[in-house]
């Protein structure tokens, strides 16, 4: 009967270990982004997703030679965009946007944003996991940013 309740006890325990790691993993940014590679992003908006538990920002880069390069860009909740003064109707298609962030480990051109500005010089910020997204350090400077594209890259020289 103990050996019983002993084994019990183990399998539940083990259970408890292995359904908490991804949980958490899931939460880790750094499991996901790198901040050894902010970008910087001049693009116009295809769509906006503001979805549970992390919304979406999808835009296209035109390079100089007319390629053109669709990002997508992982935001806060919709609550707490809200909070920064971002809903669906902030940010419709067409709309043209420099957006900050950091690049994904796992994809070239996908990453989490830190802030939006918009032409008229309106910045919002992105709300989420990102160093930054809630407004509590400074974002990364144009130095500090890698270039995301040989134009850029050539600007800074």
């Amino acid at each position: 009967m103990r050996v019983a309740l002993a084994l019990a006890m183990l399998g539940v325990g083990l259970a408890l270990v292995v359904t908490t790691v991804p949980v958490q993993a899931h939460h880790a940014f750094a499991a996901t982004f790198d901040t050894s590679k902010p970008v910087v992003v001049h693009c116009v908006i295809t769509k906006v997703e503001l979805i549970n538990p992390h919304s979406w920002f999808w835009c296209d880069q035109k390079a100089a030679d007319g390629t053109v390069t669709n990002w997508g860009f992982e935001g806060g909740s919709p609550n707490s965009l809200i909070r920064h003064g971002v809903t669906k109707n902030t940010i419709p298609s067409g709309t043209e946007l420099v957006i900050q962030g950091y690049q994904s480990k796992a994809f070239e051109h996908k990453g989490v944003g830190v802030n939006m500005t918009f032409p008229d010089g309106r910045k919002f910020l992105f709300g989420g996991s990102a160093p930054g997204a809630e407004g509590e350090v400074a974002t990364p400077t144009k130095d500090e940013i890698a270039p995301t594209s040989k134009d850029d890259a050539a600007s800074k020289k």
